[in-house]
């Protein structure tokens, strides 16, 4: 070797040297981390191109009840110099919630791909009915009945991306009549997207108004429900056998088995801390068109299932390399071992070209899950970085058997670290454990080593 002519380094600068070297990787290793994150913002984008223009992820909200009123309302401007006070008649909203609301949710998931990446969407069928009934007490809220114009009542429903409604027009029922739609006028929750039916409501002084609703949607992700009713009864089923439940309302009861999921809700306006009925100012026609950023993240007051995949590659890569320095810790271990014990000497270009294969796994890893996924892209990753540091490994240390014991411990490493990805709530717990099987290792091989001392340097006199 080139450092033949050199004086011998002690065990202690061995030791100083190597994890010099090891430090000096933190950079590559640092480069491969920005690499993941760098593909994985691609596969966002690349995933939310392919959903484009089937559906976001979808929120749903209503029916709710709307009933125009006229009531005075007083201003005051100023006139000559003078304030003055007028009383002018202004139309407002009577929004009455229904007592029940009953609803089922069917979602036909469906992977869609282009190029390497993929994206779950879904067509959903939602249908259900609801009851509608004139509070008895409406005059605490302000409003007399005979100011209500029933003739002008809408029915109005939402869903956050109206572009998701397809297949035959949405289906709506009062009393058993068919109401023809209009587009917009969603509630809030779904900030003003959706449809609405022009009802009259006349019938409601006497008796509640039943509506029955059905209308197909797709979207991508996520779908979640706005409950506004006294009692919402939400029931969804699904062939696909990964759901995760979230928002503020969990299921009442759910099952999972080889065939789907099924999940019910059931939610009260008390625990919602809403009442089923106010009043508002009629939203202008911009302000009706208006969206938010809903759908996306499920509120407090909000019950959501989500399709995931059941395993996320990117996160898994990501956890991995960040147990990079262990691989790169005990490798360099075992080649110091080699070096101030049994006499094989290590030169730096062998620790970096040794901590360059261990670091190219990473990338060969994150390489190969994009194309044929996870576990089958560790598996080959890990085989051949094996196979070849083995190989090297015997040229460095010259021996066959030194190169095998260096091939069980990269064997040993790898089995480990799947397991640690795989059990990610022992992950610490076993981490830990090996790393004081590793440093107790250590201490009992080197329990007589002098690491300030120069080989062939005299011992001291005692």
């Amino acid at each position: 070797m080139a450092f033949t002519d050199r004086a011998e380094r002690s065990p202690g600068a061995k030791l100083a040297f190597a994890i010099l070297v090891a430090a000096l990787l933190a950079v590559p290793l640092f480069t491969v981390y920005l690499l993941v994150y760098d593909r994985e913002s691609q596969s966002r984008t690349a995933t939310a191109s392919i959903a484009e223009g089937w559906g976001g992820p979808q929120t749903i909200a209503g029916p709710v009840l709307v009933i125009p009123y006229q009531t005075d309302a007083t201003e005051t401007v100023t006139e000559g110099g003078r304030q003055v006070t007028r009383v002018n008649r202004v139309w407002r909203e009577l929004e009455i919630a229904p007592d029940v609301a009953d609803l089922k949710s069917s979602l036909a998931p469906e992977r869609r791909k282009r190029s390497i990446y993929e994206v779950v969407v879904y067509s959903a069928r939602n249908e259900g009915s609801a009851r509608f009934a004139l509070p008895a007490d409406l005059a605490r809220y302000g409003v007399s009945a005979d100011t209500l114009a029933y003739d002008r009542a809408e029915l109005r429903f939402g869903l956050s991306d109206a572009r998701g409604l397809y297949g035959p027009p949405p289906s709506v029922t009062v009393d058993g009549q068919t109401r023809a739609l209009q587009p917009g006028k969603g509630p809030r929750e779904t900030g003003g997207s959706g449809f609405f039916a022009p009802i009259d409501a006349s019938a409601i002084r006497g008796r509640p108004l039943v509506t029955q609703f059905a209308f197909d949607f797709r979207g991508n992700g996520s779908l979640t429900l706005s409950p506004r009713a006294g009692d919402t009864r939400w029931r969804v089923t699904s062939p696909w056998q990964h759901p995760s439940f979230q928002g503020g309302f969990l299921p009442t009861g759910h099952s999972l088995t080889k065939d789907g999921f099924a999940a019910s809700w059931r939610v009260g306006n008390l625990a919602l801390g809403t009442a089923l009925v106010g009043t508002n100012a009629p939203a202008e026609p911009s302000q009706a068109r208006e969206t938010y950023d809903v759908g996306n993240v499920a509120g407090d007051h909000q019950a959501s299932v989500t399709l995931i995949t059941p395993v996320d590659l990117y996160s898994q890569v990501n956890r991995s390399v960040k147990y990079g320095f262990l691989f790169i810790g005990f490798t360099f271990m075992a080649f110091l071992l080699f070096d101030v014990v049994g006499g094989v000497r290590v030169s730096a270009a062998e620790y970096l070209l040794v901590g360059a294969g261990l670091v190219l796994f990473f990338v060969m890893l994150l390489a190969f899950a994009e194309v044929i996924g996870f576990t089958p892209a560790y598996l080959l990753a890990a085989a051949m970085i094996i196979g070849l540091l083995t190989a090297y490994s015997a040229a460095v240390l010259k021996s066959r058997r030194r190169a095998g014991f260096i091939a069980g411990l990269l064997v040993a490493l790898y089995a480990v670290l799947y397991v640690l990805l795989s059990l990610e709530a022992y992950s610490l717990l076993i981490g830990s454990l090996l790393l004081f099987a590793a440093l107790a290792s250590i201490m009992y091989l080197t329990r007589n080593l002098e690491w300030g001392a120069r080989p062939g340097a005299p011992e001291s006199a005692a």
